[in-house]
């Protein structure tokens, strides 16, 4: 059996980490329960309790949201991942390479630990590339932000519009808070899944 692949941080035999950074993102996605609890907030918070009317509607929409959060937690992962290698490698070439390599290891990963079919798999990547190149192109608006602006990325435009058409700003609004949580949590686990063998977390 060949050697596995070892990407960004220091060499760590016996590790797979784009599988673990897929297993553990999912895992967190579900144990903090980002979406529910966004969508719960916002229905007490603008009395909007008919979006909890319909018990399969509302789960309806909680799997759509779930979806929508792992593109977006998959986005920032894989940028962390790129900065990383780019800060370890001297190639430009070789870091892409990398990256390459590293991303068709952690989608393989995640659609395993989801149990997708090959279509459904399909049907992320290709959402995931919708994401990147709209993060990409909102990039410089999104660093001139101000504080209590809405954020410009597809995750909120694309979750408010699944939660509430009828009170759109007002869900942008809560799907920013939802994103920035979202993208916090990204941060903590690609942290402590990439981290070199032996460093101590940042304080």
């Amino acid at each position: 059996m060949p050697a596995r692949k070892q990407f960004a941080g220091a060499a760590r035999p016996g590790r797979d980490l784009p599988a673990e950074l897929a297993e553990r993102l999912a895992e967190a996605l579900h144990r903090e329960r980002i979406v529910p609890r966004f969508v719960d907030s916002y229905v007490v918070e603008h009395g909007r309790f008919g979006l909890q009317v319909h018990a399969a509607l509302y789960r309806d929409l909680l799997y759509l949201l779930q979806r929508e959060a792992l593109l977006a937690m998959t986005v920032r992962a894989l940028e962390l991942v790129a900065a990383q290698t780019a800060a370890a490698q001297k190639s430009k070439k070789r870091a892409a390479a990398r990256d390459a390599g590293f991303r068709r290891a952690f989608l393989s990963a995640l659609a395993h630990r989801q149990k997708w079919t090959a279509g459904d798999a399909l049907e992320f990547q290709n959402g995931l590339r919708m994401y990147e190149d709209l993060v990409a192109a909102a990039a410089p608006a999104r660093r001139n932000r101000k504080p209590f602006d809405t954020t410009n990325h597809p995750f909120v435009d694309r979750c408010a519009f699944l939660l509430d058409t009828s009170f759109l700003e007002k869900a942008r609004v809560a799907a920013t808070r939802a994103l920035n949580d979202l993208e916090r949590l990204t941060a903590q686990v690609a942290e402590s899944v990439l981290r070199p063998r032996g460093e101590t977390p940042a304080s």
